[in-house]
Parts: C-alpha cells; structure tokens; sequence
C-alpha cells in the first residue's frame, strides 16, 4: 500500500463538500428534515438575492415530500410559536390538510391562531399548490369551529386585508350563524340584507361614527379608520386605545397628526414601547424594533425614540453570556443587501439582511463585554465596536458596511492567522460563500475550523442562517450548530448549544420535541 496516499497522519478530518450553493460554491446540503425547517422559519416566499418566491415554494413542497407527516407539523408550530412566522406555517398547514386531515386537527389552533393566519392558510390550499384546491370536509369544519369561537371583535379584527378576505373565506365554508347577531355580522361582512339594530355593539359604533351619527372614535382596528378624514383629536384616540405593534408602526403618524404636542401622549407612548410584558407578549423580532427606529425622524420625541433603544434591549434580553471568549462573525457582503422577508413590491421591508446580521452581532457582544466582531465580506473589515454602546447604535455601524463578495471562511483565517482561543464562534450569514472556494474535500470554512479545533478542541461553533437555501459551509456535528431564523428565540438555542443542553440532533432535535 503507498503508505503516502494511506498514511492516517495526513487524512483530513474535512467531510467532502456534498452540493454547490445558490453562488456556485462548494457547500453542504441540508437534510430534507433539517432543510424544512430552515425554509420554515427564515423563508417568506417572496424573492431573495438568490432565488424566486417559486423556488422557493418547490424546494418546501419537495421537502416536505420526503418528511414524515409528523415533523411538517412540529416544524408549522415551531415556525409559528418561536420564529413568529405567517406564511410558512400556513403553507405547512396546507400540506398537512392533503396529507394527514388528523394531525391537522391538532396542529390548527396552534398555527391558525389569528384572521391573517386564516386567509393564508385558505389561500395556500385554493391555489391548488398543496394538490388540492377543496377544503375537504375536515379542514371545511376547523374553519367554522374556528369562526365560531372568535368574538365580535375577533371578527372584525380578522376582516381587516384582501385577497383572500374574510368575506371570501365565509362564502367559501358556510358557517352556521350561532346566533341572531352573528347571522347580521356576517350578512353585513358578505355585502348582504341584515338588520342594522341586530349588529354587534362594536360595528354599530364604527358605522355610526363613519355617518357622523357619533364623535366618539370607535375601538376598531386602525385599519378600518386611517381612510377616514381624521384630526388630531382622532389620532390621539388611537393612540390611546392602540396595541403595542400598531404603536411601533405609527409613530411617525402620531406625530404628523400633532399627537406629541401634549407631553402625557408621550409618556403614555413611550412607556408602552418599553413595557416589557407587552414586547414580549407582541411577539416582536428584534428587527422590527430596528426597523422603526431608523424610520423615526429627528422631529420625534427624544423620550420616544429612547423607548424604542430600552424596547431593544428588552427583546434581546436572552442573549446568552458565554463563558469565555466569543467572537461574531456578520456577513456584509453584496447578497446581505437584499430585504429580509425578501421582495414585497411597494410593501418590502427597508430591514435587510444586513442589518439583522449587524443587530444579533451587536446584541451578544452587549452581553458578552470580552467579545469581538469581525465582519466579512470578500476579506475581513476592520471596525471598532464598543460593547457599552446601545444595540441600536452599532447595528446601525455595522449594517452600513455592506458590499462584496462572500468568502466565509475569511473571518475563521484571520483567527489562525492570530492562534487567537476561543470558546464560541458566532456566523450570520445567508452562507452564499463562493469567493473561498478551494481545491480541498470540503470548504474552506471547515478546513480553517479544523485547523483552528487543533489549538481550541472544546471550541464550538454557530452558523445562524437568514435566508431560506438549503445549504452551509459547515457540516452539522457535536461541535458545529446550524439554526435558521431572525427571532430573538436563536438567542436561546444559541444557550442551549454553548451550555451543551442541546441532543445530537441539535435544531432539528429541538423542532421534534414539539408536542402536538
């Protein structure tokens, strides 16, 4: 035998790269299992920097194929409870219906918990995409059930959006009028004959106030109002009555309506925005926060604007501290510039990936004062990060490096170029990385982290995921964790991972311990 070619010594521990990424770099393929989820909680479909909102429907249809009926429906509530996704878990649930009718009972009330949820999931299964264009009578009786056991203002809450409506959505199943005032409810949502003194409360205080029969602004969605002619003395009404996201997305409104004049609107504004039950309860992703910071003008009460930093630090609050030195490595190449729910038209998001990237970096090295950032693109960049700045703050420095090209393994060379330690290394990143491309077996990422556990065996390593390909440049292993998503709940797998709370399934094992 030639001892050269077979010399134990020199075999690399590097497993041989298995697919090419959407770049056209060496990669590693996701298991379908695995694949599912990582679609489930960052995919929105909509497009991406590198692939369309139809591939990326036919990559979750194609996976979901090749799993077990039970993890589609653990990963449509993981998406849903932990990643606060919409339409993914409603695509999800849509499969479901065509595939296994009971363990869709159990999982809708779950996922379907809102009228948005209710008119995605409709639209998945009538588009025919799912294999099935009727509802069947089982999904037929979750949507009346799930119709009869909303209130008054539930339903009017759920009317709210188009395409598919909700008026759609009752001609469609024909529910059963549980008493004579929802048969008017819904005679008045379906554009029908109904008896006006038979409506809810509610309804008849917004159509009599849009007649002008009443002054008093009526407790509806804001939605339903903003179309109206509407003063100040109106706007101050919402704000009164508004719930925490609808505070977060009118700020500028309320201050365009003069509503800020009176200094107790702002305190009442401002002490909603860092109400700690209320960011919780909301569900917020930390991006949103960024997301409406940065559209806050400099005309914005200082004491509002600094709600919105204390609201950040709240909802980033389970950042883990790890023991040890930790470094984060943010992607900003050119890809990261694209909007993180993707291409919505007129409605994208002006949050890109980028900046989701910038957030989490700036956020764990808040909590972990040793911690370093070393951004990349085609080469490392060079930055100073004071951890004691807000998380807002740097964000924003780092989120405005973006472009270039992505070489992952950047980052990982500069520490071996250092034989720098470390106890956890931290990538966001949408892992497009083709600038490395080697000659090797694998990737270049995972030959320099080879060389990097050589001086650091107890090292871990992270790679968070913000886009929904089905690839990464480090293979799944005791060592090395790939999670996807941009909710605050990867802080907590992030813990789970470095404390080594985590199963040898990692992620995935946590999406199956979900009980239906």
């Amino acid at each position: 035998m030639n001892k050269n070619i077979f010399n134990n010594r020199s075999t690399s521990r590097v497993a041989v790269a298995d697919t090419v990424n959407e770049a056209g770099g060496k990669a590693y393929a996701f298991t379908p299992q695995h694949a599912l989820a990582q679609m489930a909680a960052t995919g929105c479909l909509n497009s991406t920097y590198y692939a369309s909102g139809e591939a990326q429907l036919d990559q979750v249809l194609e996976n979901a194929r090749k799993c077990e009926p039970k993890f589609i429906a653990q990963t449509a509530i993981f998406a849903r409870e932990r990643g606060y996704m919409k339409d993914m878990p409603a695509l999800l649930c849509a499969v479901l219906a065509a595939r296994d009718a009971g363990l869709l009972e159990k999982v809708f009330p779950k996922v379907i918990n809102n009228g948005k949820m209710l008119r995605n999931f409709v639209q998945a299964i009538r588009s025919g995409k799912v294999g099935r264009k009727s509802f069947g009578s089982g999904p037929k009786r979750m949507i009346q059930k799930w119709l009869d056991s909303r209130d008054d203002e539930q339903i009017l809450d759920a009317s709210v959006g188009n395409d598919r409506s909700l008026a759609d959505v009752i001609k469609m199943v024909h529910p059963k009028p549980k008493n004579r005032q929802r048969e008017a409810f819904y005679g008045y949502l379906l554009g029908k004959e109904y008896k006006a003194d038979r409506l809810p409360e509610i309804v008849q205080d917004y159509e009599g106030y849009k007649a002008g029969k009443s002054k008093k602004v009526p407790a509806v969605p804001f939605q339903l109002l903003t179309s109206l002619d509407l003063g100040k003395k109106e706007w101050t009404e919402i704000a009164k009555k508004a719930k925490w996201h609808m505070t977060r997305m009118n700020i500028n409104t309320f201050q365009r309506h003069g509503v800020f004049e009176d200094k107790a609107m702002i305190r009442m504004v401002a002490d909603r925005l860092r109400d700690g039950e209320q960011i919780r309860k909301a569900k917020v992703f930390p991006y949103q926060l960024l997301m409406a910071y940065l559209a806050t003008g400099n005309d914005i009460p200082k004491d509002v604007r600094e709600a919105l930093q204390d609201a950040m630090e709240i909802a980033t609050d389970n950042v883990p501290e790890i023991d040890g030195q930790v470094y984060v490595f943010p992607d900003v190449s050119g890809s990261m510039g694209s909007a993180i729910t993707g291409d919505r038209g007129s409605a994208t998001t002006q949050v890109r990936c980028v900046d989701v990237a910038a957030l989490i970096a700036a956020a764990i090295v808040r909590k972990n004062k040793c911690g370093e950032i070393i951004p990349f693109e085609t080469s490392i960049k060079r930055v100073v990060i004071n951890p004691r700045d807000s998380v807002m703050t740097n964000a924003q420095k780092l989120g405005s490096m973006c472009g270039g090209g992505t070489n992952c393994s950047a980052p990982l060379a500069e520490l071996n170029s250092r034989k720098a330690n470390a106890d956890l290394l931290v990538y966001i990143s949408d892992n497009e990385s083709w600038v490395d491309n080697c000659s090797g077996r694998g990737t270049a990422t995972m030959a320099e982290w080879e060389t990097f556990k050589k001086r650091n065996p107890k090292a871990k390593m992270v790679c968070i995921d913000l886009q929904p390909y089905g690839s990464t440049q480090v293979q799944e292993r005791k060592d090395i964790l790939n999670v996807g998503g941009f909710s605050d709940h990867c802080f907590e797998i992030i813990s789970d991972f470095a404390a080594g709370r985590l199963g040898a399934e990692h992620w995935v094992g946590e999406v199956k311990k979900i009980e239906l």
